[in-house]
């Protein structure tokens, strides 16, 4: 007897719709890469929650506007380029706030608009984070793969990016909501 793939051929009964279940190979692979995405994620929360006191998100959070202009960008923007809900983003950085890492100004051209702005005690705290962080990314990652198998790897999830990145304007997407 095969697997639930391999037995299945419709959806709710309605052959018309067939579905074409993955291979054994396809199987394993998508396990293994919710495996492995899984406990790389835990992975850097744990180093960054001993380190910083911060989730993995936050930290990214604190990247992303350190490398923007003047180190802020407007909330709908932060949003959209870390893919976090706007609601979530919203309790994300009300916590930062309260650490004294960002700090939120409304928007002068736009009323409901607002700008999430790193401190300069964020910055330090990003500067004093980033080695230990970028030290568990090479050692949990790259460091367990060849040259080849890294641009394999970059190549790969670029593809699977952009495929699944929406071209048109007005696109359903929680962190536009």
């Amino acid at each position: 007897m095969g697997t639930m793939e391999q037995q299945h051929t419709g959806t709710g009964g309605n052959d018309a719709e067939a579905t074409t279940w993955l291979s054994e190979d396809e199987q394993r692979t998508w396990r293994a890469y919710l495996h492995a995405t899984t406990l790389l994620e835990d992975h850097l929360d744990r180093q960054l929650q001993r380190d910083a006191k911060m989730p993995h998100v936050y930290f990214g959070l604190l990247v992303r506007l350190s490398e923007a202009p003047r180190r802020r960008l407007r909330m709908t923007e932060l949003a959209r380029e870390t893919k976090i809900t706007r609601s979530r983003l919203s309790h994300a950085i009300a916590r930062l706030e309260k650490s004294g890492w960002v700090r939120r100004e409304d928007c002068p051209s736009d009323k409901r608009g607002q700008f999430a702005i790193l401190t300069d005690d964020g910055l330090k705290v990003l500067e004093k984070t980033a080695p230990g962080h970028v030290e568990t990314v090479r050692q949990s990652l790259f460091a367990r793969l060849t040259p080849e198998q890294q641009k394999s790897l970059g190549e790969i999830m670029m593809i699977v990016a952009e495929g699944l990145q929406p071209k048109e304007a007005g696109a359903d997407l929680p962190w536009l909501r």
